[in-house]
């Protein structure tokens, strides 16, 4: 039997993070993983160049049946304290859009860094250790593994949601909090594209082409690129409304957000009134989306100067508030992040400590907290590690 002052479950993002500072402060911990090597989500997050954190983190930018829970630990370790480690390390980086913060080279540095942060703190960090079963005494925790058993009075759950199933995501972290009485709020793919219904397929054609958009639906609008895809729509517009998307809903999407097509047109008539519709729009959107407007009968090409006043409210209506039901979503396959999660009703936000489990926490996706596309999932990974070092350092 091996003992640790602290035993975390997970090698990524939040549990390595949150054993570096433990280890640097004296404690011995030991880090179980079942896969074969650390950090395999920011290996493969922002295209392999890690989206580690965002300009502008504020509360607003996080979704959570208790939206207050994110203040104090965003409050305590912030992006600028993250920025500064990056920045020791001589890790290279730039803001990419909206204050997203990305590595020169690649991903791996982030992972180097974690992993250097953890061997100052002499760390175990043990691979393929797939935990059987966790036991809790009065004094501490039993963790069985398939070769191994571990004793601890501080088990830190760090495993992470659903997303991205093909790295090894698993439903474990909420199986925990399940065993020990936390309630778990209901869990679904986020940050993900939606499919086509099958209506939309002639769309599919236009595969790889992009645009801005402005997408919205009740609760939130978006304004950035959307992609077509041979399964449905993604980009960044699409993946930060689907956080706010609910089944059966169709989202609006203004197709040129930074102009009004109306008004285009109504100029152009004073100047070139001779021009066909088509001809104009093909100016504003890719040449391949309007010629499939016109072959699928979804506009009518006429000469600019003999459209009706119905004809100017179809276009506007057409090219600015494109109603889009989507068939559903791509699933956990390819989505960024797992919305729900342990309930954060029942967890300091403090410490991240289950409020009636003593030496029991909880940090990043695993818990309900999901940020927006940028960079803030990966601050609350950091974050929500410092709050439950610091916490369990306080003891």
């Amino acid at each position: 039997m091996k003992q640790y002052d602290v035993v975390i479950i997970g090698a990524g993002a939040a549990g390595l993070f949150c054993a570096a500072q433990l280890g640097q402060a004296g404690k011995s911990v030991a880090v179980l993983d079942n896969g074969k090597k650390i950090g395999r989500k920011i290996l493969m997050s922002g295209g392999g160049f890690c989206n580690f954190t965002n300009l502008d983190v504020t509360p607003k930018h996080y979704l959570s049946q208790n939206p207050h829970f994110v203040k104090s630990a965003l409050s305590r370790y912030t992006n600028w304290d993250f920025i500064s480690l990056v920045a020791s390390y001589g890790i290279a980086y730039h803001e990419k859009e909206l204050g997203q913060l990305f590595c020169d080279e690649s991903s791996q540095q982030i992972v180097d860094l974690l992993q250097a942060e953890c061997a100052k703190g002499k760390v175990d960090i043990v691979l393929r250790q797939a935990v059987v079963s966790i036991e809790k005494f009065v004094k501490n925790f039993e963790i069985q593994t398939a070769s191994e058993t571990y004793q601890t009075e501080n088990l830190v759950i760090a495993t992470g949601g659903l997303s991205m199933s093909g790295l090894g995501a698993s439903p474990f972290g909420y199986k925990v909090a399940e065993q020990f009485s936390i309630p778990v709020v209901p869990v679904r793919a986020s940050l993900v594209p939606f499919t086509w219904k099958e209506s939309d397929k002639p769309f599919a054609s236009l595969s790889g082409i992009a645009l801005p958009v402005s997408v919205s639906n009740r609760n939130q609008t978006f304004t950035n690129q959307m992609l077509f895809t041979h399964r449905g729509l993604s980009g960044p517009a699409i993946l930060q409304i689907s956080n706010y998307w609910e089944m059966g809903e169709s989202v609006e999407i203004d197709l040129l957000p930074s102009e009004n097509i109306v008004e285009i047109v109504q100029e152009l008539r004073q100047s070139s009134p001779k021009l066909q519709l088509k001809t104009v729009l093909n100016r504003h959107f890719p040449k391949k989306l309007v010629e499939l407007w016109f072959e699928q009968h979804l506009l009518q090409d006429k000469v600019i100067a003999q459209l009706t006043k119905a004809d100017l409210q179809q276009l506007e209506q057409f090219i600015h508030h494109w109603h889009f039901l989507p068939n559903g979503t791509e699933g956990y396959r390819t989505a960024e992040v797992t919305m729900g999660g342990v309930d954060t009703d029942y967890i300091s936000s403090k410490t991240m400590e289950a409020k009636q489990v003593e030496g029991l926490y909880f940090i990043g996706e695993v818990l309900d907290v999901t940020g927006w596309l940028g960079g803030y999932n990966f601050q609350w990974a950091w974050s929500s590690a410092a709050a439950c070092a610091k916490g369990i350092l306080a003891k």
